[in-house]
């Protein structure tokens, strides 16, 4: 008997270890892209040729010439216009997705599932498939042209996060109705209970989802580039790092372009950072079944 429980811990111990090891080789393999690029932003030689992974040489002037030297390419602009367009985005596109899926988890109305089936089959084509046709409609509204490509890339990122809403949808099914009907019996009202019930409560979901609103045109390029056109004044981070890689351009700015990459890493990074310990409290201040 003792044999056995011996050989038992012992297969489990290998088991272990191998899983381990290969998590670890998987770990590798994803951080290695970011630590080369990270690297390439403090190199000193130009052009994207080099002989050897280490740089020779550390500098901090790829950063200075991102954010000083914008005669060419005016980073500092693309930053703020990517901030502005995504935080804006994100408020949009959060209280459409929750408001969404909290209606179609409560309320049941005719065309409930039609709705819902139309959307899952919506949601399985590409978003750029409509690029053409929501490009000649904004233009045809005026909106491709001048500050109003703002507008225009505001409208195009919140405007498709009503079909985003199965994910949580799917956590507000987890979330008993009996505290929805105990609120309205005391007289709270339908947004009462949306707001000061349900939402405590749903705090990963609501996490999760401004991570994804911020990130899609935080990061995104083909919209941008198409609504953008040919005006560098309006460019994103995406389309701007983009351009920096032409071939008249890539000798001088391709350590420049990593030193890009690592900022535009910065806002995400610290985004997630911050509501981490709203998520980790959500998992564990949540009382539901």
């Amino acid at each position: 008997m003792q044999k056995t429980v011996t050989s038992g811990k012992s297969r489990k111990a290998v088991t272990n270890t191998i899983v381990h090891i290969f998590l670890a080789v998987l770990s590798l393999i994803w951080i290695f892209p970011i630590f080369w690029v990270v690297l390439l932003s403090f190199r000193v030689q130009k052009g994207q040729y080099i002989t050897s992974f280490w740089p020779k040489e550390f500098t901090l002037d790829n950063y200075i010439k991102l954010f000083t030297d914008t005669a060419i390419f005016d980073f500092p602009r693309w930053f703020m216009n990517t901030l502005f367009i995504s935080i804006f985005s994100c408020i949009i596109t959060t209280f459409f997705v929750l408001a969404i899926s909290y209606a179609l988890s409560r309320i049941r109305f005719k065309i409930r599932k039609p709705y819902m089936n139309v959307a899952m089959v919506l949601g399985l084509f590409p978003g750029f498939m409509s690029m053409i046709a929501i490009y000649y409609i904004l233009k045809g509204f005026g909106l491709t042209e001048g500050p109003f490509i703002y507008l225009a890339l505001i409208m195009v990122y919140s405007g498709g996060a009503g079909l985003q809403f199965y994910v949580a949808k799917g956590f507000f099914d987890t979330i008993p109705k009996a505290l929805d009907e105990a609120a309205l019996i005391d007289g709270a009202t339908k947004w009462d209970v949306f707001s000061k019930i349900i939402m405590p409560l749903s705090k990963p979901i609501v996490v999760y989802t401004i991570l994804q609103a911020f990130m899609a045109p935080w990061l995104d390029f083909i919209f941008a580039k198409v609504i953008a056109g040919a005006d560098p004044r309006y460019y994103t981070v995406a389309i701007g790092l983009y351009t920096m890689l032409t071939k008249e351009n890539i000798m001088n700015w391709y350590a420049p372009f990593a030193a890009g990459a690592v900022c535009v890493s910065i806002p995400i990074a610290i985004l997630f950072i911050y509501l981490q310990r709203f998520y980790a409290e959500g998992l564990s201040g949540s009382v539901k079944g």
